[in-house]
């Protein structure tokens, strides 16, 4: 396997390995051993192959629900399933038609202001709670030659805030999280625009589209929304982990073994 961020998927969108970030204490994240994604619904072969040959073993769906059913994951033989949803259902309207959520992008700037609840609810609701400690608990049981895998239906919000609180936990610096997270703009870009052309072409005005765009991509004015109230209420990113998330320091510490060269 050959050390990429971009993994060579075909039929889904934002396959990312968190592989190479330094850490303040100049360790690096070990490659093939994080991966985070969109949707795994549409993989082909050829997809499976590739998730297979990294190898990932755990698969960890944190979509609510509804979205599951929608459209069930295609996992790699070398896979087990784990369903932990953040929300009881798709908050993030990445699964939602313009129709279910018509009256939410009609106004100017809904989307936008949706899309901060959102981040603020991912710190804040039970749910979201207990699915983050347990996919801690699935990233500590997983072998040191095996990659976990987790994803929603975009990759980019429940992924997100995922993939925060993970290299959080191994000491990678906020900026350089806040960089991966950004990458989800550049990895969705053609598939994103060519939607919102779509809805163009279909005679949507440019606040709906505006509003799709919101929802459909990540701002860092998102995430910051849900740093700062982890700040405010347990003043920094460790003390949340710790003390919300129930982290341990031997667990933090057994993560860094874990994922950290």
């Amino acid at each position: 396997m050959t050390d990429q961020r971009l993994l060579d998927i075909q039929s889904g969108h934002n396959f990312r390995d968190l592989g190479g970030y330094e850490t303040t204490d100049g360790r690096h994240v070990k490659w093939h051993r994080l991966i985070r994604s969109g949707s795994l619904a549409n993989l082909n072969e050829h997809d499976l192959n590739t998730l297979a040959a990294i190898p990932v073993t755990i698969d960890i769906d944190l979509r609510a629900p509804e979205e599951v059913k929608q459209a069930p994951d295609k996992l790699p033989q070398t896979a087990n399933y784990y369903h932990l949803p953040v929300f009881k259902s798709d908050e993030t309207d990445a699964s939602h038609s313009d129709e279910e959520i018509m009256s939410r992008i009609l106004k100017p700037g809904n989307g936008y202001q949706h899309m901060l609840d959102v981040y603020r609810r991912m710190v804040e609701v039970p749910t979201a709670k207990a699915a983050y400690q347990q996919l801690f608990k699935l990233l500590l049981s997983n072998e040191p030659t095996q990659a976990s895998l987790f994803h929603c239906t975009a990759g980019k919000d429940r992924t997100g805030m995922a993939a925060y609180f993970i290299l959080s936990a191994l000491q990678v610096p906020e900026k350089v999280i806040l960089q991966d997270y950004l990458l989800t703009n550049d990895a969705t870009h053609d598939f994103r625009e060519q939607w919102l052309q779509r809805l163009r072409d279909k005679g949507e005005s440019e606040i709906v589209v505006e509003n799709r765009r919101a929802l459909g991509s990540v701002s860092p004015d998102y995430i910051k929304r849900a740093i700062g109230l982890i700040n405010t209420n347990y003043g920094n990113v460790q003390s949340y982990l710790k003390e919300y998330l129930g982290l341990s320091s031997d667990d933090l510490k057994e993560l860094q073994q874990l994922y950290l060269a």
